[in-house]
Formats: C-alpha cells, structure tokens, sequence
C-alpha cells in the first residue's frame, strides 16, 4: 500500500468519526488532564478519546446492580451481610 494510499484511508476514517465538543471546563480541570496526557506521552484528544473509550466500556453502576439483582432473582441466592463479613474475615487470619 502506497504512503498516499493509506494518508487517504487515514483521513477517510477519521471523517466519518463524530466529534465532541465540551465548553466550559474549569481551567484548573483542562491543565490536569493535559499533564497526564503529557505523562504519558500523548496527545490531550489522544488522551481524552482513550478514556471516553475506556469509559464506555465498562458498564455504569446503575447496570452493575441490575445485572446483580437480575441473577439473585434467577437463583435465588442470598447472602446477609454479616455472613460475608465472617467470610471475608475468615479468609484473612
């Protein structure tokens, strides 16, 4: 594949790609996110792009405890608090 070629398919992607806009980040907020991407060597969007995606992935908290009482529903398990606090403490001496 020629160099052009693959410029041209580059571009092509990133066009079809939706874009964000946030306005109003506190300056304080913009100044540490741009240093963690400097860390780590990249780019603030590179940076930001990789932890929307990251955060995306992982189901939030509300989809969490759905899932959890959809399979206590399902199997009918229940577990009180103080048992797994004695299991947890068990499992520590």
């Amino acid at each position: 594949m020629t160099a052009a070629l693959a410029c041209c398919m580059e571009c092509s992607y990133y066009a079809c790609m939706p874009a964000i806009t946030i306005r109003e980040v506190p300056k304080e907020t913009r100044d540490e996110l741009a240093a963690r991407a400097a860390r780590g060597g990249r780019s603030l969007q590179e940076y930001l792009r990789q932890t929307l995606i990251d955060l995306a992935r992982k189901p939030d908290r509300n989809a969490v405890l759905t899932r959890i009482r959809e399979r206590k529903a399902r199997t009918g398990s229940h577990i009180s608090a103080e048992r797994i606090i004695a299991l947890r403490d068990a499992d520590r001496t």
